[in-house]
């Protein structure tokens, strides 16, 4: 198939699926239908293990819509997509381009529409479709455009159709079909800018040859000052993170308990600064150790301190995280506080990635490639597991289980909800339960979601 059979195609599917009904199984088989294409449609020289778990990502992410059905797995859909059709075209450029370009097609898919010869056939097309497209959809578009202007100026005119019941929402249709076609037409066409591809070597992970040599970066700091200004500022920087600890840590679990209040206000302000630090300490690396400076043969000392800098902020992390369990100990599971140990995990993350980069010399831009993809890693994470069923089950143990909370503002958490309901003989719960459980399943079948029919 042409790119053309795949805009259409995919746009019409995009219709039949979403017409007359809501967000459901209808987005998960849409975006496994996208995945299964985009991988016929790679060329073998680009199916590498990077586009195969893409493939793979992708299809998870549309079976996790299908049962969920929620905004984390919405993103997980389509973060999952775009890669994978980004990759199919552009197995060597770099992910952050994927941004821009993204942004760029958006912007510029009017104009690129009517370059009828770089999405339609070059040449006249024999048979079905010709006759398709000269004798049904180009009268059909110019009829429906020119109705809707009649009816606009008459009433008259709009009264002779006015009389008659078509079970069809026209205007939905016309809306679903621009839609689809965008999406369709961005993904299956879009375009990359030269410059973009002149621009990508900027992204490298590892330094030229070229830039091997030490030199300073400065024109008024000559390379032996700046080193001895690093070494003078790991050494006061490591010194005044060591007392941070002490008093962090001596706060945290010797004072005196607080209220739950005072205690959550707290522990989010230091798990806040914790944060700040880990990525002020990353910034500050960067800023040392760049281009030619990675190979001053002089700067062992520099980065045996800043080796034990990271050390020391990956301590200041964990017992950030020890605080945050004993948080959900005292005082239950949530979504924040889950979110939480992702942040700190993400945090200790990037700073392996950052020892990485100053003991295999790499570039800055290395730090930000490799995050991308922990970040959709954790984006997936989240999308595949029943975070809301996990939260539940968790405090149901508790004594202090707040019901209420649970049932409004806990997603997925029904199955959990009426087992608590069976064995507390809560039957108002229970009948509440039901009823929505009872509301999601009686949906049309391409606006289900599959959680609610695994309840018994």
């Amino acid at each position: 198939m042409k790119t053309h059979h795949y805009i259409f195609l995919t746009a019409l599917l995009f219709v039949i699926v979403f017409y007359d009904q809501d967000i459901g199984l209808n987005l998960g088989i849409l975006g496994i239908v996208y995945a299964v294409l985009t991988l016929f449609r790679t060329p073998e020289k680009n199916k590498t293990r990077t586009l195969y778990v893409l493939f793979t990502t992708s299809i998870l992410s549309g079976v996790a819509f299908a049962w969920f059905g929620d905004f984390t797995s919405f993103i997980a859909v389509a973060s999952s997509l775009l890669l994978l059709g980004y990759k199919s075209k552009n197995r060597r450029l770099k992910i952050l381009f994927l941004i821009p370009v993204f942004m760029i097609n958006c912007c510029t898919s009017f104009c690129r529409f009517f370059s009828f010869d770089e999405w339609l056939p070059k040449k006249n097309v024999p048979g079905l479709w010709q006759k398709t497209l000269a004798f049904i959809l180009i009268p059909l578009v110019l009829v429906s455009v020119f109705f809707g202007i009649y009816s606009a100026g008459s009433n008259h005119f709009a009264a002779l159709f006015t009389d008659y019941e078509l079970d069809l929402n026209i205007w939905q249709v016309f809306c679903l079909s621009v839609l689809g076609f965008f999406i369709a037409f961005n993904y299956w066409n879009y375009a990359v800018e030269k410059l973009i591809y002149k621009n990508n070597h900027v992204l490298d992970n590892d330094f030229r040859k070229d830039s091997w040599v030490p030199k300073a970066t400065y024109s008024f700091l000559d390379l032996a000052a700046e080193r001895m200004s690093g070494v003078i500022s790991f050494v006061l920087l490591n010194v005044l993170l060591v007392f941070f600890i002490i008093t962090y840590n001596y706060e945290q679990f010797y004072e005196a308990i607080k209220t739950p209040v005072q205690l959550s206000e707290e522990t989010h302000e230091r798990v806040n600064a914790v944060i700040m630090s880990i990525v002020m300490a990353i910034l500050v690396i960067m800023f040392y150790f760049k281009a030619g400076f990675n190979f001053d043969p002089k700067a062992g000392l520099l980065k045996i301190l800043a080796k034990i800098w990271i050390f020391l902020n990956a301590i200041l992390v964990v017992s950030a995280a020890l605080k945050n369990y004993e948080y959900i100990v005292n005082y239950a599971f949530t979504y924040k506080r889950l979110g939480v140990f992702a942040f700190l995990l993400l945090s200790l993350v990037g700073l392996v990635l950052t020892y990485i980069k100053i003991q295999k010399q790499k570039r800055n831009i290395f730090l930000i490639n490799k995050m991308i993809w922990f970040f959709y890693g954790t984006v997936l994470t989240c999308s595949y597991f029943n975070w809301g069923g996990f939260i539940t089950s968790q405090n149901m143990k508790r004594k202090d289980f707040a019901v209420n909370y649970h049932v409004t503002s806990i997603n997925f958490s029904e199955k959990a909800l009426l087992k608590y309901a069976d064995e507390k003989n809560d039957q108002k719960l229970k009948k509440t339960l039901q009823d929505k459980v009872k509301n999601e399943t009686s949906k049309t079948f391409l606006s289900k979601i599959i959680y609610y029919h695994t309840i018994k």
